[in-house]
């Protein structure tokens, strides 16, 4: 029997309320699918934030976990970071704005062609590459402003298409002394927003040429089904190592700060020989040459004996004459849940994939008690506990819920009779047409036939 619900004003606004924040979050969610699309950093001449993550910069905040992260709207210097945030790319990571003629570390460079180097954690179809640097006689112990900078790009390369995942491009870098700060943006293409890394630099002494000795001794100290430790001995250098870069079988797979000399390679496949080397890079991004090669091989895989967790709260969303639909809450596995199983009584009704948690049971008797239970199982077949049982009785099968209409209200758990089937409301719907908002993540479920 379909029930009948008076809404007063105060419900009507909690479900305002409710809806709206739906609304924010989908807002946020879509936003945050968006900004994390495309992520990408300046590592040569080594950036302010690749700096911190490296240990070099102290007391950076959060940006040593995601230099890859300095991401704001497109179209500086009309656009983009306001005046004062331009190093944190809008105040995300508010320490990068702390400015002072001593406050961060400089990498030497020399006017000239030089070549920047970007590692792009996630390669985003791109628009073009500038570069800014600070006027001649800027204000090194004030917040970086457009003021700062000569808002001509010093270098403009227009691009097309995806980058690879370590781009580089020569720049010819405009004559300066003493210390600057070098603006890289990286604008793309299909998104409003860009990248944007500062970069300080030193225009007095000498530029550093002297790369770093080679790294030695470079062993496997461990290997387990999928992953391979690796440690190698220190290289030298006239300034000083920034970091060391891991390659597995000729493609960098990682890179560490230059005080680090462990490293462990993840995500591998059993029973397989990888070959690794590691050089070091300095600030002036000088490589060194390879280290020896090592080859490591992972183990066998382990026998999954490990069985998945019982599903937990089975319960019913209706019944009717003939039906009963069941839902549950996911069971877990320590390598992944692949099927549940359904029982009526001790008889297997079905099984549904480990990614659906609920069933609709047909083909039954009118007034008359089932008790339902559930189990997981995994690849290994591995089978978990029985869910708590669940005892639902089906309707007498004498009448059909009313006829959907268009103007009523139904909430969770309303039921509605739409040519010959009764259909469902997983939540507060009006005037959604049962058959065609029917399904698992719709508004409407089919949960039997009108007799």
């Amino acid at each position: 029997m379909l029930r009948q619900y008076t809404l007063d004003s105060s419900k009507w606004l909690k479900l305002l309320v409710a809806g709206g924040g739906m609304l924010i979050v989908f807002a946020l969610t879509a936003w945050w699918a968006n900004s994390a699309s495309a992520h990408g950093y300046v590592d040569g001449p080594s950036s302010r934030a690749i700096l911190c993550k490296n240990g070099v910069n102290t007391d950076c905040g959060a940006i040593i976990y995601e230099p890859q992260s300095l991401e704001a709207p497109k179209g500086w210097p009309n656009a983009g970071p306001a005046d004062g945030k331009i190093a944190s790319a809008g105040g995300a990571f508010p320490k990068l704005d702390e400015q002072s003629a001593t406050r961060w570390a400089k990498v030497n460079i020399t006017p000239g062609p030089t070549t920047f180097s970007w590692t792009l954690t996630a390669r985003h179809s791109t628009a073009s590459w500038k570069y800014y640097i600070t006027k001649q006689n800027w204000d090194p112990n004030a917040p970086l402003s457009r003021a700062s900078f000569d808002l001509t790009p010093f270098c403009s390369l227009p691009y097309s298409g995806q980058p690879p995942a370590n781009f580089s491009h020569t720049c010819d870098v405009p004559a300066r002394t003493g210390y600057q700060v070098i603006l890289a943006v990286w604008e793309v293409a299909d998104t409003a927003n860009a990248f944007y890394n500062v970069i300080d630099v030193n225009f007095t002494g000498p530029a550093d040429v002297i790369p770093p000795t080679a790294p030695s001794n470079v062993a496997v100290t461990n290997a387990t089904s999928s992953t391979i430790s690796l440690s190698w001995t220190a290289s030298t250098d006239n300034v000083g190592v920034n970091e060391y870069r891991i390659y597995r079988n000729g493609a960098h797979v990682g890179t560490v700060n230059g005080t680090t000399t462990t490293f462990q390679d993840t995500g591998l496949a059993a029973s397989t020989s990888y070959v690794y080397k590691v050089v070091a890079r300095d600030l002036a991004t000088n490589t060194s040459p390879d280290s020896n090669s090592v080859t490591g091989t992972t183990t066998p895989p382990v026998p999954d004996t490990q069985a998945p967790t019982a599903p937990v709260s089975l319960h019913n969303m209706g019944v009717t004459a003939n039906s009963v639909s069941l839902m549950w809450g996911a069971a877990t596995d320590n390598v992944g849940v692949s099927e549940y199983r359904i029982y009526n009584g001790s008889t297997l009704v079905d099984t549904v994939n480990g990614s659906t948690l609920t069933y609709n049971v047909t083909g039954l008797s009118p007034n008359t008690s089932y008790t339902f239970t559930v189990y997981a199982a995994d690849q290994a077949g591995n089978v978990s506990p029985a869910s708590n049982a669940h005892t639902a009785t089906t309707s007498s099968g004498n009448t059909c819920p009313a006829p959907w209409s268009a103007t009523q209200v139904y909430l969770n758990g309303d039921q509605a009779t739409y040519n010959g089937q009764i259909y469902q409301a997983k939540w507060w719907t009006q005037n959604d047409r049962p058959d065609l908002k029917s399904g698992q993540w719709d508004v409407w479920t089919v949960v039997g036939n009108c007799p």
